[in-house]
């Protein structure tokens, strides 16, 4: 058995602890990964080789064994000011359709690989969010915000619609029609506070404690039944396209896979003993 296990392993898995970025920062502590958007000069923006860069990350980690959790956040003051104006907005202008195509495509596909990945997504959010750096935020799983936050789905304010990276799919159902619908069209900021109002931040932190409150929740999440809340995350993503007949067959599928877990027999041993689970993820 153990030689077919090291076969399969072979094939499906990977460890993530010598990888290495060269457009974003990556850290990996006790099962904890942090994604830094690290161009603070100029607020963080997106180059296409980041957008190709984080998509194939986060692709490779739906693989990894050794990342439970992810923070995904900006260096210094800002969390992400979008697609760089020189570097992205500027040769965007006179590329032909087949290639704004491939682009945007490319886009899409970072957000793809954000939901498709088993490893919860902390957002830390502080000061210019906005655009293609709004998205990102919106695809993570969990928000953290400050109150001096600007999130801006500005799409709409450049000539473009409000329909970007799965933008008019995602944001209606973190905030609602209306609330979304007015950020679509308008593209102004949603300070922190009617983020947290509206239920797009999960909460607010002074920004000097903003990473840390992420990295603590995410260590949390990481102590968790890991390989059931890699399913739970893949079923809130499924369950939008499903019947209520549907989700409530796919849940009983899902539930009872997590009932052959060593981590629910680890967890009613524990309770049955009146301790605290270990749970290993398996």
């Amino acid at each position: 058995m153990t030689a077919y296990l090291a076969g399969l392993d072979a094939g499906t898995t990977r460890q993530m602890a010598d990888y290495t970025a060269t457009h974003f920062g990556w850290t990996l502590h006790d099962g904890v990964a942090t994604v830094v958007l690290n161009r603070p000069a100029r607020k963080n923006p997106l180059t296409f080789e980041s957008y190709a860069e984080l998509r194939d990350c986060f692709r490779a980690l739906r693989s990894a064994t050794d990342v439970h959790a992810v923070v995904l956040t900006g260096a210094g003051d800002n969390f992400c000011s979008g697609g760089d104006v020189h570097e992205i907005i500027g040769p965007l202008v006179s590329l032909a359709a087949p290639d704004l195509l491939r682009f945007t495509r490319l886009t899409g596909d970072l957000v793809l690989a954000m939901r498709a990945c088993p490893q919860p997504i902390i957002a830390a959010v502080d000061g210019v969010c906005a655009g293609a750096g709004a998205i990102l935020s919106m695809a993570s799983d969990l928000r953290y915000g400050t109150a001096r936050s600007k999130t801006a789905f500005l799409f709409n304010r450049v000539g473009l619609a409000g329909c970007d990276m799965g933008a008019c799919a995602l944001l209606p159902r973190i905030i609602g029609q209306g609330r979304a619908s007015e950020l679509l069209y308008t593209g102004r900021s949603m300070s922190g506070e009617e983020a947290e109002r509206w239920g797009y931040f999960n909460r607010l932190v002074a920004p000097d404690a903003l990473l840390g409150e992420a990295q603590a929740m995410a260590h949390q999440l990481r102590t968790g039944p890991t390989f059931a809340n890699g399913i739970t995350k893949t079923m809130l993503h499924q369950e939008w396209s499903m019947t209520i007949e549907q989700a409530i067959e796919a849940e009983a599928q899902a539930q009872a896979l997590c009932m052959l877990t060593e981590d629910f027999r680890t967890a009613y041993h524990a309770f049955a003993a009146k301790q605290s689970p270990v749970f290993q993820g398996r």
